[in-house]
């Protein structure tokens, strides 16, 4: 094997260490620490590759608490990321992230509606909240293009950007307006908007994961027209590129991300912002690369910041939204003004 291809695989095999590793610490931390020989053993036990005595209290902290929590915010961080490096190079602006085009407002009011007026659906349960956010955020999504065809029909980049900043204003309005005429519901929808990924357990997991794999997959599969699209669209063209067509197919993979991910997690910034900037400057701006590496970093930073959120007060427990917003609002601040630097 050539020297080029084994630097190739470096930065995943590095991204997997690093994953691999936050998974266990994420597990193995909190209130009752558990050594990650213990996890491991629980791991092995439970796809019957060796069995070791474990207490059963120890297996169901692992099962049913910690490890669908760690999932479950490994997998919103890696969506999140992905939909902010798909943004990104669609729409050719560093500063794009999965809320441009307005998609997590309208799954943020989706589950505002839901808690304001206690909705359940039957036969869903608890599910109505994430089920009620994915249904908003894909009509948020239609009306944002429909309107930017109104407006333009080739749907050029900086009419779908405008469109996306007009919708999300306006739903974070009627978010306001509900906030106001809330009572006794306030705290949770308050608590929902700040972002979290405790207590969802395994049902939000099986939530999130057929949209977070088709998801990705559309986006993987679009990874080359992704490249010729930091071209410019018309660079795209002359490359024999659908234009429109391969446009609505990220758009509509990225918005399904983002709005899977808020309709689980609530609001939680900075990730698609943050990450794939990063990721882009460490390792390059091919999206075949870009993108696997945007979802394992992402997923890896929400892991920690979950457990930054858990136990930095602990007992009490943070927000991870805030968490987030706090470490990733000065490392943007850092990479925004050395970037003016260099120009």
């Amino acid at each position: 094997m050539s020297i080029n291809k084994v630097a190739s695989f470096y930065p995943f095999v590095l991204s997997i260490i690093i994953a691999v590793f936050s998974i266990l610490v994420g597990i193995s931390l909190g209130s009752v620490t558990i050594p990650f020989s213990t996890v491991i053993d629980v791991f092995l036990s439970q796809f019957g590759i060796m069995q070791k005595p474990v207490d059963d209290t120890v297996i169901n902290i692992i099962m049913e608490i910690r490890f669908p929590r760690v999932l479950l915010a490994f997998i919103v961080g890696g969506a999140l990321a992905a939909a902010g490096a798909a943004f990104q190079g669609l729409l050719r602006n560093p500063l794009a992230d999965p809320y441009t085009l307005g998609v997590s407002s309208g799954a943020s009011l989706g589950a505002v509606t839901v808690l304001f007026f206690n909705i359940t659906i039957p036969f869903f349960g608890i599910l109505t909240l994430p089920l009620v956010s994915v249904i908003t955020a894909c009509l948020t999504l239609l009306a944002v293009i429909s309107f930017t065809k109104m407006v333009e029909k080739n749907l050029a980049v900086h009419t779908i950007i405008l469109t996306g900043i007009i919708f999300s204003s306006f739903l974070g309005a009627l978010i306001s307006l509900i906030i106001a005429l809330s009572g006794e519901e306030l705290r949770q929808i308050i608590n929902w908007l700040l972002g979290s990924v405790s207590m969802r357990g395994w049902d939000f997991v099986k939530m999130i994961l057929p949209f977070y794999a088709a998801g990705l997959l559309l986006l993987l599969a679009n990874a080359r027209e992704l490249n010729a699209f930091a071209f410019g669209e018309e660079a795209a063209k002359h490359m024999g590129i659908n234009v429109n067509r391969r446009k609505m197919i990220i758009l509509i993979a990225a918005s399904l991300l983002t709005g899977a991910s808020v309709a689980v997690s609530g609001t939680i910034g900075f990730v698609g912002l943050v990450i794939p900037h990063i990721t882009r400057l460490i390792w390059g701006p091919k999206h075949e690369r870009l993108l696997p590496l945007a979802i394992l970093n992402g997923g890896s930073f929400l892991v920690i910041t979950d457990l930054l959120a858990r136990t930095i007060i602990e007992p009490k427990e943070l927000p991870v939204g805030v968490i987030t917003s706090v470490i990733g609002a000065p490392i943007f601040a850092l990479i925004f003004y050395s970037r003016s630097k260099r120009k």
